[in-house]
């Protein structure tokens, strides 16, 4: 579902002359056809919407941290265009889950599993990973299931 959604996009994008949406959406099918051909080479299919979701965080994580190096570096226009990249980036994403939702969608993966110690911390973040891929920052998740864990 989502392959033909960032084709179309690029389609409305290029008739629109949009040149940043234009070339982060050609990024992101060029990273997605380099994952692909990876996954050929494994003996797999091509990947699903939520390798594409994790896909995409992936490339949004890795522009906050460029962003990060070139305000340090005093590039400040290289930052924009990342700025900018993740914004186009994120249309193709389900909303985040966060706050309150983010607590209980934890919770609920760790009574569903009946985690109780901390050696359930790699299969509880494995299900939420399978669950909320792309919807969730599992950096902040994996605090929270520490914390679940550590006092259960």
């Amino acid at each position: 579902m989502l392959r033909p959604q960032l084709e179309e996009a690029l389609k409305r994008a290029m008739k629109a002359r949009e040149q940043c949406r234009v070339a982060t959406i050609r990024l992101i099918l060029a990273a997605l056809k380099d994952r692909d051909i990876a996954e050929r080479g494994k003996g797999n299919g091509e990947l699903d919407d939520n390798q594409i979701l994790a896909l995409l965080q992936t490339m949004i994580r890795q522009r906050r941290e460029s962003i990060e190096q070139y305000e340090r570096g005093g590039r400040i226009d290289l930052a924009e265009r990342e700025a900018e990249e993740i914004a186009v980036i994120q249309t193709f994403l389900p909303p985040a889950i966060e706050g309150d939702d983010l607590v209980s969608a934890v919770r609920g993966v760790v009574d569903d599993l009946n985690a109780s110690t901390i050696k359930d911390m790699g299969r509880t973040m494995a299900c939420l990973k399978q669950k909320y891929s792309g919807r969730m920052d599992f950096a902040k998740a994996s605090g929270l299931v520490k914390e679940l864990l550590a006092s259960g």
